[in-house]
């Protein structure tokens, strides 16, 4: 009985958890402050995975297509005069970072600025997005950089051998099975690879270049891979200030011209666990590497 008694203690104090965050969020959206101009507050948290990426409990994965909907909001609200993007994020899938980063590069175009607020990690494909930015605010702390691209297939054909599992594949061209795990890479194979790994990464530094308005020379002797503290990352160049949230949301602010003090509005949600928990708890949900394929 006790039990039984104490278990619905708990599952009413979780289902009222969710409900106030959910009242708490739709609050926020009218915005708070008071001011002659509007700021979109969007949250990039997660890893950037692909339309088909997994989405595991409590969204490790970022919401990509809710970000890109979020900034086409930003785009066509006359009343959003910049937009802070706050990202906290390993990275990701190329092609899903390109997508954001082009969202941003629309909203710029509609006469709106557009900075990134930079968290725990904004790195790899999240610095891909965060570079294109108007300005960008890090933490002294934060963990960015990690320009480069990256592209992982397991080799599985020993354990095959062990266990007797011999793969049939019948397939239409030389090049069809690339990167099975049934078998080694061959030479032609890894060139290809390798060709397309050069490609986008020639992309992301000439990207990073012209966001950033560096050196194309510069860029390649960073571009190698290594990551950045916040404090780093300004003094070479790849951030504007430091700062927290808010710092980035003045900043806006004042590109926009806005007098006094902005009204907030989230266009997206942090996750509600980070909302109630905060970075801690954060930490241990999110994973900070995503499997297989290319990524950035």
């Amino acid at each position: 009985m006790y039990r039984r008694v104490l278990g619905g203690v708990i599952l009413a104090a979780i289902f009222l958890s969710l409900v106030l965050a959910a009242v708490w969020g739709r609050g926020r959206e009218g915005g708070v402050g008071l001011g002659g101009g509007k700021v979109g507050l969007i949250y990039l948290t997660g890893v950037i995975a692909g339309e088909g990426g997994a989405s595991p409990l409590f969204g490790s994965t970022a919401d990509v297509r809710g970000v890109i909907e979020a900034l086409s909001r930003a785009e066509e609200d006359p009343s959003i005069k910049a937009v802070v993007l706050r990202i906290d994020s390993p990275g990701g899938s190329a092609a899903a970072s390109q997508e954001i980063s082009d969202a941003v590069r629309r909203v710029q175009k509609a006469g709106k600025k557009v900075v990134v607020s930079m968290g725990d990690t904004a790195a790899s494909g999240a610095y891909w997005v965060a570079a294109g930015a108007d300005r960008i605010v890090a933490l002294p702390s934060t963990i960015t950089g990690s320009i480069g691209v990256i592209f992982e297939t397991a080799n599985l054909s020993g354990l095959y051998h062990k266990l007797g599992i011999q793969k049939e594949i019948i397939k239409s061209g030389p090049f069809k099975d690339m990167g099975s795990e049934s078998r080694p890479l061959t030479p032609e194979e890894r060139a290809i690879l390798q060709g397309m790994v050069d490609d986008i990464y020639q992309q992301f530094v000439d990207h990073v270049a012209q966001g950033r308005h560096l050196p194309r020379q510069k860029v390649l002797e960073l571009a190698d891979g290594r990551v950045f503290t916040g404090r780093q990352a300004k003094e070479l160049g790849l951030v504007d200030e430091l700062g927290d949230l808010h710092t980035a949301v003045r900043e806006a602010a004042h590109l926009a011209g806005i007098k006094g003090k902005p009204e907030v509005v989230e266009l997206s949600k942090a996750p509600w666990f980070r909302r109630f928990f905060g970075g801690p708890l954060n930490g241990l949900l999110l994973p900070r590497f995503q499997e297989g394929g290319l990524k950035s």
